[in-house]
């Protein structure tokens, strides 16, 4: 059984690494939905905060939330609770341990993405943030079917999310440069995955301009 892994230093994708989508989908303000996910201390402690991936990352999250919240796109959060039952976390502490605690410097978002009044912050039960959470429904009544995908880590929930996403016939958004993980390699896999397989990759760049 082991925890996170400490990470090193990789640089983003530039737009001419994305792999192409098979999907054919367009991003429209009307329709989208930000996530953005697990960028807790306790998770982003995994990272040498000053460097890419996470830096950079986590800029183009915050240009993506402010974008997004002046479009009036909603913006929900995952956060996963500290000292979780172990009833509760079920397989997960199989592979990862008993995982964070209650304190600050565990538990909390980080400061340049906390999160604003108007949006949602939903309990992360699994990998995936649809599982024992309400974002589904909270999307279905705002009408929104695409969801634009951001956080850490890239290759296990964020791509679980966009698979899950896919199967609930929500249009997934990956958030090629406002995604960070263990290593570029895990990086490149979660882009090839989703784009072959559930999911249209986009910068943070491609995103903004589309949605306007």
């Amino acid at each position: 059984m082991a925890g996170l892994p400490k990470i090193a230093s990789y640089d983003l994708p530039r737009e001419d690494e994305i792999p192409a989508a098979r999907g054919p989908w367009k991003v429209e303000t009307s329709r989208a939905a930000l996530l953005i996910h697990d960028m807790q201390n306790y998770f982003v402690g995994a990272f040498e905060r000053d460097a890419s991936p996470i830096a950079p990352a986590a800029a183009n999250i915050a240009k993506l939330a402010a974008h997004c919240r002046a479009q009036g796109i909603p913006v929900f959060y995952t956060a996963q609770n500290g000292n979780q039952d172990r009833r509760d976390r079920g397989l997960q502490a199989d592979l990862w341990g008993p995982g964070m605690s209650t304190a600050p410097e565990h538990q909390a978002i980080i400061d340049e993405l906390t999160p604003e009044a108007s949006d949602f912050v939903l309990v992360k039960h699994r990998y995936s943030a649809f599982q024992r959470s309400n974002l589904e429904t909270l999307m279905r009544a705002r009408k929104r079917d695409q969801l634009i995908i951001t956080g850490i880590y890239a290759h296990i929930g964020c791509m679980m999310t966009a698979g899950e996403a896919f199967q609930l016939d929500i249009e997934p958004f990956f958030a090629a440069d406002a995604l960070a993980d263990f290593s570029r390699e895990k990086h490149n896999l979660a882009l090839d995955w989703v784009a072959g397989r559930c999911g249209v990759p986009m910068t943070t760049a491609q995103l903004i301009a589309a949605l306007v």
